[in-house]
């Protein structure tokens, strides 16, 4: 193994637009101590690295090296304020001088590809970047220290990326989650966060992931998907989408419902497009990931509890606060909890063109959540009362999918019509109709009006909302 990183008149030469500032004191404990990515001594039946593997962890360790030399001469208050040219220029020549101390020449693709690794480190989250950079890549699936997944169109693949030891992984998480003010650790072991782009992150560790640390990134386009975009994928079609927007326009209250992974904030994210510019919008999240385009939206973050235990912010909190605010419109990132009642008075109370969304299957089952949701607020209000407020509080449910085959599609449009005794009746205004598989084993269909009119019709109309009475006629009609 080359020795260790040692100073040198002209290594002390380099990064003296940092003296001022002193070494950083966040530098981590391991710093200096090298973990291999396999067992030193181990058994006989251990199977020896194949060359590949050997020349992956001497970069790694090479790498690692590199990165503890370069936290030593940098502070984090003085990153922001460097040119990323000039802080490149720099870490490539504290590179080369301690390469050739070491008499440990690379190629110069090898080369580029160091300083680039090490500019990710110290400015983003590492080996994850080419990921976060890659915008054919929606989902980043990190299982361990060893194993990272992506999801492409819809389908998952792994990849070659890999953490030097679960340490790094562990730094990487740790820098993610403080930058939002969170952390993870024994006591709290998982923990939501979000990227500075909106995407959402989670990330949980031992002793809960019993393989090491685990980390899901669902990304966020930096351009943020529109119905025309969406119709174009083939998530709905023209006349769903116009529906929609008309929707939107006259301030109807929507719930949008799927499973994990199925879209829902990206449709939430579409149609808010819709909104009035001069709408004073408050929105309300975990984690903030909606990029509404409006240039009067207040946007609020729970927070969790300090390690003491107290100082948690809920959703609910906020919904209340909310109220406060003078808003026009409320809309929530995603109801989980007790916050689904005060969502639906807010809904009741005059603040029209809410919107929100829940995990749930099918619309129906999605009307199930929300009750659920409701009766844990803590007061016993019976059933049909809970029903009364949601049929009159919601008028449309947007039920999305993830197909077998990856696509994210629009299933279903709902209108809620009422109640008859103390069941909530529904009528679907849009389907999804499958039609088999394509040779490529894509599943096929088409989104087609079911032909009724919506009562809401006369309400988008008297509103001024803009649409074509067509939309909810069948093709063969």
């Amino acid at each position: 193994m080359p020795a260790p990183v040692r100073s040198s008149p002209r290594m002390e030469r380099r990064f003296e637009m940092f003296k001022n500032f002193g070494k950083r004191t966040d530098t981590p404990a391991d710093a200096g101590k090298i973990v291999p990515l396999r067992p030193q001594g181990g058994s006989a039946a251990d199977p020896e690295p194949a060359p590949e593997d050997l020349k992956l962890i001497a970069f790694l360790e090479l790498k690692s090296r590199m990165h503890e030399a370069v936290i030593e001469r940098l502070n984090l208050a003085v990153i922001d304020k460097v040119e990323p040219e000039e802080l490149r220029r720099e870490v490539a020549a504290l590179v080369s001088d301690v390469l050739s101390e070491e008499n440990n020449p690379l190629r110069a693709d090898e080369f580029r590809r160091l300083v680039d690794e090490l500019i990710d480190e110290v400015l983003g989250l590492g080996p994850l970047e080419p990921l976060l950079a890659d915008p054919g890549v929606n989902d980043i699936l990190v299982n361990g220290h060893k194993t990272v997944f992506v999801e492409r169109s819809g389908v998952l693949e792994q990849t070659a990326v890999r953490f030097r030891d679960e340490k790094h992984l562990l730094r990487i998480i740790d820098k993610v989650v403080s930058r939002v003010g969170r952390r993870v650790d024994e006591s709290n072991p998982w923990v939501d966060a979000r990227l500075e782009d909106g995407s959402r992150v989670n990330a949980i560790i031992r002793p809960c992931a019993i393989d090491g640390p685990s980390l899901s990134i669902r990304k966020f386009s930096r351009d943020p998907l529109t119905l025309e975009k969406l119709v174009a994928g083939q998530a709905l079609n023209a006349q769903a989408a116009a529906f929609l927007q008309a929707l939107v326009e006259a301030r109807m209250n929507i719930l949008i419902s799927g499973g994990t992974g199925s879209g829902k904030t990206t449709m939430l994210n579409a149609i808010s497009a819709g909104i009035d510019q001069r709408a004073r919008i408050v929105t309300i999240e975990d984690a903030a990931e909606l990029q509404l385009q409006q240039a009067h939206v207040v946007r609020l973050e729970t927070r969790p509890p300090n390690p003491s235990g107290g100082g948690a912010v809920s959703q609910r909190d906020l919904v209340r606060n909310a109220l406060r605010m003078r808003p026009d419109r409320i809309i929530v990132g995603e109801v989980r909890g007790a916050e689904t009642f005060d969502m639906l008075q807010a809904m009741n109370t005059g603040h029209d063109g809410s919107m929100t969304t829940v995990h749930a299957n099918s619309a129906r089952d999605a009307l199930g959540r929300i009750e659920q949701m409701v009766s844990m607020m803590g007061m016993e209000l019976p059933l049909p009362a809970i029903r009364a407020q949601i049929a009159s509080g919601l008028q449309i449910i947007v039920q999305l999918a993830r197909l077998a085959d990856g696509q994210r599609r629009v299933v279903s449009i709902s209108e809620l019509t009422g109640l008859e005794g103390d069941v909530i009746t529904m009528q679907d205004i849009f389907l999804f109709r499958r039609q088999g598989k394509t040779a490529d084993g894509r599943i096929a269909g088409e989104f087609i009006p079911t032909g009724i009119r919506p009562q809401c019709a006369a309400l988008l109309e008297a509103a001024g909302a803009v649409f074509d009475q067509s939309l909810f006629l069948p093709e063969e009609a």
